[in-house]
């Protein structure tokens, strides 16, 4: 126990510590000149210990102090009932939405598209340069583009969506899986074939459980960028759902504490995510016999 709190709690409590401190002086060296300028609008002056409690509490800060934040996460999850359209909640759920979705079809072509990598040489001469040039684009770029064209044919909603997150997913899997199904050491792959053991047997009983690691470390990057491709896509659409808009919303209000809650529990779900990936991973392992 005394190990786990040195080596682990107390480090963490260590920088959220100096987070929140960098944060408080930031927020009053931010936020100070506004009220300046409104004291000298009114022919008034202000002293240092004025300045500083109204830059707490001021209504559109330019950088939100943290209990303002937890106040507008408490105000939009708890006390909003989640299918109102103002909250958080809701919101979240139209991102994760399209998140899953996204994350779905960009896990499957990621591992086709690492198998043909691996088993094909053409393909991997070809296809993986496309692939690495492909993330090259900026998503800001590639986003409008892949609504307005989708929007045109008559397709918008969830898909538009789901898209901008597999283009931006499927990445660290092809990455990940072809360094995995590759990791075999070739006296083991020379081993299969001295069993005379097919390609598929060879895939499924060497190449594939060596991958497992790279799989679900690769998946823990692509969750998480599955939702920032998501949030993304809601951008160019004026979409009035989902965390996306809530950012759009708050920017085109000055409503910064909005934009920061929502940026709050973007990164939350995303943990969660990722946490939840994780927990898979360490199943996975389990049934394969690899002792924690």
């Amino acid at each position: 126990m005394t190990s786990l709190l040195r080596d682990r709690i107390l480090p963490v409590l260590t920088v959220i510590a100096a987070i929140l401190v960098i944060w408080h002086v930031f927020v009053i060296y931010l936020n100070a000149p506004f009220v300046r300028d409104q004291a000298a609008r009114a022919g008034t002056t202000v002293t240092l210990s004025e300045i500083i409690p109204q830059t707490f509490n001021q209504e559109r800060p330019i950088l939100p102090a943290p209990h303002q934040i937890i106040a507008e996460l408490w105000d939009t999850t708890v006390a909003k009932p989640v299918t109102s359209k103002r909250s958080l909640v809701y919101h979240a759920w139209i991102t994760l939405s399209a998140t899953l979705m996204g994350f779905g079809m960009g896990t499957v072509l990621g591992i086709a598209l690492a198998v043909g990598i691996v088993h094909n040489r053409a393909m991997d001469k070809s296809l993986m340069p496309w692939v690495i040039a492909s993330q090259t684009i900026p998503i800001l770029a590639v986003a409008p583009m892949i609504i307005v064209v989708l929007n045109s044919i008559g397709i918008s909603g969830l898909l538009p969506k789901a898209l901008i997150s597999t283009y931006l997913s499927f990445f660290p899997v092809v990455v990940g899986m072809v360094k995995g199904l590759r990791s075999p050491d070739t006296l083991l792959i020379d081993l299969m074939h001295t069993y005379n053991a097919s390609n598929s047997q060879t895939f499924w009983k060497l190449r594939w459980p060596a991958a497992m690691p790279y799989l679900f470390t690769s998946l823990k990057v692509a969750i998480a960028i599955s939702l920032v491709g998501a949030i993304v896509g809601e951008l160019p659409t004026g979409a009035v759902a989902g965390l996306g808009a809530r950012l759009l919303s708050g920017s085109y209000y000055g409503q910064t504490i909005q934009i920061w809650a929502a940026l709050f529990m973007a990164a939350g779900l995303a943990a969660v995510l990722v946490s939840i990936v994780g927990a898979a991973h360490g199943l996975v392992l389990k049934r394969m016999g690899v002792k924690p």
